[in-house]
């Protein structure tokens, strides 16, 4: 299983688990602004997914030292040739920040706020007129729908291969044209050369790996740097001078 999805805590917030978000104070309403229980948040993602047949494999939850902003990862039982779902979540009842959800199979979330994926299936300001259930349904409609492309992109990135020269060349513009942090490049490059598959998606699981090294900001900013480049870069090449054979899968997401 590929695990492609990251939540980072690092100074000014705390891991906590999701019975930890019942035990939260949530302030009153006003009139123009409705706070959301962190755990009315993920009850309500989790039932929707359910009515689709859809659970929760695994969660974290992470929360700033007052209480009042939560971020999370809710990993779902949807993979694709072993790489596995997920959804970044994100709520504020300081009114610091809307309340966001974004899905992919990569999904990033920093205990800054920021999330990263392939879509943003939800963001939603705090208003009194903010039905939650609604919402959230109508989010995980999006993700569902957009299940089918990331299926295409995934078999698009494992169908492209590259020589060594090629991938060397991405590495370097990689580097130059999206702005990545440089001391990372040689520690990419070394990683290219003790991978087997030389596929744009085994070039992108290098960049993945290496960047992990980062501190979490940085992480963020990278990560979400290299998903662009790399998604540009899989639109633009002619498959059928690359085309790897690819056997049929016999999975299928519902």
């Amino acid at each position: 299983m590929d695990r492609t999805s990251t939540l980072l805590a690092h100074c000014g917030t705390t891991k906590v688990d999701r019975e930890f978000l019942l035990k939260l104070d949530t302030p009153p309403a006003t009139e123009t602004h409705q706070p959301i229980a962190h755990a009315s948040l993920v009850d309500a993602i989790e039932e929707s997914l359910a009515f689709r047949h859809i659970r929760l494999e695994r969660s974290e939850f992470a929360i700033s030292k007052d209480g009042m902003k939560m971020f999370g990862l809710l990993e779902v039982n949807q993979e694709y040739d072993g790489v596995r779902f997920a959804i970044g979540l994100r709520n504020s009842n300081d009114k610091s920040m809307r309340l966001g959800m974004v899905a992919g199979y990569r999904v990033f979330v920093c205990d800054n706020m920021a999330l990263s994926g392939d879509f943003n299936p939800l963001l939603a300001k705090h208003t009194k007129n903010l039905d939650l259930i609604e919402s959230v349904s109508m989010g995980i409609d999006r993700i569902q729908r957009g299940w089918q492309p990331m299926r295409e992109e995934i078999d698009r990135k494992r169908q492209i291969r590259l020589t060594d020269d090629e991938a060397r060349l991405l590495i370097y513009k990689a580097f130059a044209v999206s702005g990545l942090p440089v001391s990372m490049f040689g520690t990419v490059a070394n990683e290219y050369e003790t991978t087997e598959n030389n596929t744009l998606w085994d070039l992108e699981q290098c960049f993945t790996d290496s960047f992990k090294r980062l501190k979490p900001v940085n992480h963020f900013q990278a990560t979400s740097k290299l998903g662009k480049f790399i998604g540009k870069v899989g639109r633009t090449i002619d498959i059928p001078h690359y085309v790897i054979p690819v056997e049929p899968l016999d999975n299928d997401l519902n």
